[in-house]
């Protein structure tokens, strides 16, 4: 079995705007929570959120191509754009070998919420044409083919907060089954407009603290949900002859993937787990096969660690039962919030991270775990680990569930 590699990786997230920002927040220990500052919050419990900051839009887009541009789509774009160059795949591969998996959650809603008030305030006529093109949420898979030139399969999945693992997922099987040589895998996220806000803490899922410094607090006993955060962040995924041949660097290796579904409920995760620990064995099944097995090496996964109360302790007892009290854990929700659609990707470019210097960022602000946890949280800084293997969970609203396993390169 030829393993697939990673050759590229790009972000845009709320603690840094290129990878090595991100990369030097994560090791830091650095989140990107602020207060509320772009609408009224009267009336609301929620108080923080976790945006983009300092992306200066205007060196990467023209005027007039921002102006045909969701939010998310622009996210989406330049991290596509940064995995894309740092690979450099540009004239080295045919462009019918060249796949896209890129999603979106919930797609161009800042769009079709502007639009919503042009129609209310001047009529249909005054609608945009464009607010199909900039709202629908596979525009992204189509504006990162565009803008890479690759002519292979351009897809969209959707699996809530599962999506861009799944996007990687299926880029990794696409390259195994011999479909493709090359996958653009990632997504993006900007859906922090109060309406969707507040839909969310209806749903009781996102954090009431108005602590920047406790909001995201996975695990921690005091946790009363999540933080909505925005981004992007792509991948690009290889065959390792392709990658080889050509003298590309390897950052690492992705391994493994199981993918599952409760069967249960729309929102909450199933009791029991069954289905999560079924994703997390038959993820690290396939690395073995892929890659061998790790030995006696720590494995350290990135939970999916929302923080909300029902999904951190099924989870945490998850990874205690299938994995072992000794498993090194963190989320890095902690830093970045909840990137919704974009946020198994970052996950993803996290551990990566973490294989190549090995260490494990800590759960920022993250303190004292809730009674009957018996995982081995990582918190209050870095920790040095010589970990070769690691597991990348990502749970969505309908029962999602997906792991995946990254090695590190040359392990």
């Amino acid at each position: 079995m030829e393993r697939v590699v990673i050759t590229g990786m790009g972000v845009v997230s709320p603690i840094g705007t290129t990878l090595a920002q991100f990369e030097a927040s994560l090791f830091a220990g650095r989140h990107g929570i602020v207060p509320i500052d772009h609408f009224d919050t009267e009336g609301m419990s929620v108080k923080v959120y976790a945006p983009v900051c300092g992306l200066a839009v205007e060196e990467h887009f023209a005027p007039q191509e921002l102006r045909r541009l969701d939010p998310h789509s622009v996210f989406g774009m330049i991290a596509a754009r940064e995995a894309f160059a740092q690979a450099g795949l540009a004239g080295e591969i045919d462009p019918y070998r060249l796949g896209v998996n890129m999603c979106s959650g919930l797609g161009g809603v800042e769009t079709a919420l502007g639009e919503y008030d042009v129609l209310r305030d001047r009529g249909p006529r005054k609608v945009s044409p464009m607010l199909i093109p900039k709202w629908i949420p596979n525009m992204i898979a189509g504006l990162v083919s565009i803008d890479v030139g690759a002519r292979g399969a351009s897809v969209s999945h959707n699996a809530a907060c599962a999506s861009s693992a799944v996007s990687i997922g299926a880029g990794l099987r696409a390259i195994r089954h011999g479909y493709a040589d090359a996958v653009v895998c990632g997504g993006a996220e900007a859906v922090t407009q109060r309406l969707m806000m507040s839909g969310f803490q209806s749903l009781r899922a996102l954090s009431t603290s108005s602590d920047p410094d406790r909001a995201s607090i996975p695990f921690d006993r005091e946790r009363s949900g999540f933080v909505m955060g925005e981004g992007g962040a792509a991948i690009v995924l290889e065959r390792e002859s392709h990658a080889r041949a050509r003298g590309a660097r390897i950052y690492g290796i992705v391994s493994g993937y199981g993918i599952t579904s409760d069967a249960s409920h729309i929102t909450a995760p199933a009791e029991n787990g069954e289905a999560i620990a079924r994703a997390i064995t038959d993820s690290l099944a396939e690395a073995d096969a892929a890659n061998g097995p790790t030995g006696d090496a720590p494995l350290h996964v990135n939970a999916h660690g929302t923080g909300t109360i029902l999904n951190d302790r099924i989870e945490a007892a998850v990874i205690e039962r299938v994995l072992g009290e000794e498993t090194l854990v963190t989320s890095t929700k902690s830093m970045t919030g909840h990137l919704l659609g974009a946020a198994g990707v970052t996950e993803v470019i996290a551990c990566t991270l973490a294989l190549t210097a090995g260490a494990v960022p800590a759960t920022a602000g993250t303190i004292e775990l809730s009674e009957g946890m018996r995982v081995d949280v990582v918190r209050g800084s870095v920790r040095q680990a010589a970990i070769t293997r690691a597991v990348s969970l990502s749970l969505g609203f309908g029962g999602h569930n997906v792991a995946l396993v990254i090695d590190r390169a040359g392990a």
